[in-house]
């Protein structure tokens, strides 16, 4: 009988997929692929259903996608590069696909099941091709903050003033002073209990962090699936 869970995070620059069982252990080899650019939602079904083909023991499919999801269609999905994503029903689709259910959540709130304690005000801030942020409360996912299209400088977003291109042009020491910078942005904002980093480029930090933040580990992409089917009635999105 299988039992397990395929989780796939989807990012703006890899794909990674792994079978989960129901605490968010993986029971399985981690897949990863890089991501198309641009990737419309036909090529990345296509590429997650062979990532899929090399796994097995999972019966739910567990989603967590770069954008604003609502009623379980993709709302936004700036760094895929295809304005076909609009409206599209993801988790229906690759789970027809798939033969099994699927459910979908905003990337950073899937990795933010993953980092957070469960304790007072948690927020989470991922650091990759573009900028997540998700934020909790006492291990209640908050309605999404899409904080990554929010102005931060003048009328850059946080994510032209954080993610990947930002980090390639000014370099990894300018780079650290605008995470403090946002840092100290989010304690103005949020005043949160604490704040998680995690995503591909928060291996560039090379700060003294404030001493309610920390690095987590970015495998909480992944395990951060197995809330989608544990917690569904407060995590729907």
């Amino acid at each position: 009988m299988t039992t397990g869970i395929l989780a796939v995070d989807i990012g703006g620059s890899g794909l990674k997929a792994a079978v989960i069982d129901d605490t968010g252990t993986r029971i399985s080899k981690r897949v990863r692929v890089p991501t198309p650019q641009p990737c419309p939602p036909g090529v990345l079904v296509d590429k997650v259903a062979r990532m899929a083909a090399k796994l097995e023991g999972y019966d739910r499919i567990s989603i967590g996608f770069p954008g604003v999801i609502r009623q379980q269609r993709v709302l936004t999905a700036v760094n895929l590069g295809s304005k076909e994503w609009i409206g599209f029903p993801l988790a229906q689709v690759l789970g027809e696909r798939l033969g099994c259910p699927a459910r979908m959540i905003n990337d950073a709130d899937m990795q933010g099941y993953g980092l957070v304690r469960g304790s007072g005000l948690e927020f989470v801030m991922t650091l990759g091709t573009g900028v997540g942020t998700a934020l909790f409360r006492d291990g209640e996912l908050m309605p999404h903050l899409e904080l990554a299209h929010h102005p931060i400088d003048g009328e850059r977003t946080y994510e032209e003033y954080l993610g990947g291109a930002a980090l390639l042009s000014v370099g990894k020491k300018r780079w650290n002073r605008r995470l403090l910078k946002a840092l100290a942005l989010i304690d103005i904002l949020l005043k949160p209990d604490h704040v998680f980093l995690g995503g591909g480029n928060a291996r560039e930090i090379a700060i003294e962090l404030p001493a309610h933040a920390s690095v987590g580990s970015n495998a909480a992409g992944i395990s951060g699936g197995a809330a989608l089917w544990r917690d569904w009635d407060a995590v729907r999105s």
